[in-house]
């Protein structure tokens, strides 16, 4: 059995990564921040969220004993922070400044991988901070990385569709190619070390563009040869599989789709046990707690679910948990309908629930009384709140004005059209120009792209033929357009 216990909806964005501790929970987003929350409870830690990367974030992960937590970014680099107070502990520049897309531990937290969309890797001495050595793989972006349980190998996945095996000094071990064709996405290996007859094994999971969900065999010799077989080709999902992940045990693999669905197998068997229906976009994460029965998803639609896996998950094979199975929440966290509505649609019980979320409560009367909906929440003033709503407090109504523009900032990814944001920093666009490569982004922010001499595409990592500018007028307009009727 698996339950919907809590849904986290703290993101002003995609959510790109999720990543367990024994003792807490870090997502990561393209709205540039990472939250970590405790798993007791699934409260907010006081330092969250972190705010270090100038750009999104596409991926993190704890360290062994979980006192840090790395962190990579379209910015270049990957961050080191430290969970005990949120501070950052180290900044790794990756070689060549190229946009950081996948990062990882070793199992005992002595090296760090970091892999780029040129198609570089990064091996990190973690105890130094150092760079230990590199890596590359030409013509692909590197997306998908995962160490063996032993810690002397890792696997690398790119969008060129291929597999490879690494060891400490960066020599290739094994290449598989074409393992899923228009690319790889993820790849994680399971916990177990199997041993015999001179060889050592493990289990491998890939998911990929062409819909499938993989797991294979890894296995190198006394001599070092090394091999992969393929055990098993899952397909229980419709569109591209975006993330994967074991459990602690090894006994049960969850995936993440394009078709909006989160999977369960069982990893052994290859079998499908349940389909998870409740995210509204693309499930592009998930992770499962090393410490407890519980497994997190993240999407598009800005949310995590974190689920509840109950014993005897083996006798539900297939089956399909409805949304109406899924209402369960931790206080406070549930998915509101509001979050879902631009601001200037809110009803005045959306109103209200807002006033609750930011601790406002003894507010709700007043603003119910007064009639007060969204479109009047996102243009009240200070002289309105203590004329016609009678607030006296002059730090009441500092609070509620600075509440309502955090709001409205946080609403800029929210029910806007996608072409209306800038493909670097996923905010508004105030003065779109449009790139040798035919996308439009913020001026200030593809200038400051192309000055830390970065020649890319942001968009496809090809060269840009020159860096003029040009201004896209139209796209200006169409955004003035949609701004006037918000």
């Amino acid at each position: 059995m698996v339950s919907l216990i809590c849904t986290l909806q703290d993101h002003r964005d995609d959510v790109n990564w999720c990543a367990f501790s024994p003792t807490l929970l870090a997502t990561c987003s393209a709205d540039k921040t990472l939250r970590i929350y405790n798993t007791r409870d699934f409260s907010e830690v006081p330092y969250s969220p972190l705010s270090g990367h100038g750009y999104g974030v596409h991926c993190c992960c704890f360290s062994a004993c979980g006192q840090y937590l790395a962190s990579c970014s379209t910015d270049g680099s990957t961050v080191v922070w430290s969970t005990d107070t949120g501070e950052i502990e180290a900044v790794l520049e990756h070689p060549g400044r190229n946009p950081v897309r996948v990062c990882a531990f070793s199992p005992d937290s002595s090296h760090l991988v970091s892999g780029a969309s040129d198609g570089t890797l990064g091996l990190w001495d973690f105890h130094t901070k150092t760079l230990h050595r590199t890596g590359a793989v030409n013509d692909t972006t590197m997306v998908a990385c995962s160490f063996t349980p032993c810690g002397q190998m890792f696997v690398t996945g790119s969008t060129y569709g291929d597999l490879r095996l690494w060891d400490l000094d960066m020599n290739q071990l094994h290449a598989e190619k074409n393992t899923h064709d228009l690319g790889v996405t993820c790849c994680c290996f399971g916990p177990e070390i199997l041993s015999g007859s001179g060889r050592v094994q493990f289990r491998l999971a890939s998911c990929g563009q062409d819909s499938t969900l993989k797991i294979w065999t890894v296995s190198r010799s006394n001599t070092g040869s090394c091999k992969m077989q393929l055990l098993h080709t899952l397909t229980g999902q419709s569109a591209p599989v975006l993330s994967c992940a074991f459990s602690a045990d090894g006994q049960l693999l969850v995936s993440g789709s394009v078709d909006k669905t989160a999977t369960v197998y069982d990893a052994s068997q290859g079998t499908l046990l349940y389909t998870l229906n409740q995210h509204e976009r693309y499930v592009t994460a998930c992770a499962f707690s090393p410490s407890t029965p519980l497994f997190a998803t993240g999407s598009m639609d800005k949310t995590v679910n974190i689920w509840r896996v109950e014993d005897g998950h083996s006798g539900r094979e297939g089956k399909s948990l409805p949304v109406e199975t899924a209402t369960f929440s931790c206080e406070g966290r549930k998915l509101l309908g509001h979050s879902r509505l631009l601001v200037s649609d809110w009803s005045e019980e959306d109103v209200g629930a807002w006033l609750c979320e930011e601790g406002l409560q003894a507010l709700v009367e007043n603003f119910k009384t007064n009639n007060i909906d969204g479109a009047e929440l996102v243009s009240l003033t200070k002289e309105t709140l203590a004329s016609e709503l009678n607030i006296e407090s002059v730090g009441l109504r500092s609070k509620v004005l600075r509440k309502v523009e955090e709001l409205k900032a946080g609403c800029v990814s929210t029910g806007v059209p996608d072409e209306y944001l800038c493909p670097i920093t996923r905010e508004l666009m105030k003065d779109p120009v449009i790139a040798a490569d035919g996308y439009s982004y913020e001026r200030e922010a593809i200038e400051s792209w192309i000055a830390t001499k970065n020649r890319s595409s942001p968009m496809t990592n090809l060269p840009l033929q020159t860096t003029l500018l040009t201004p896209n007028r139209t796209l200006k307009m169409a955004i003035g357009r949609w701004r006037t009727s918000q």
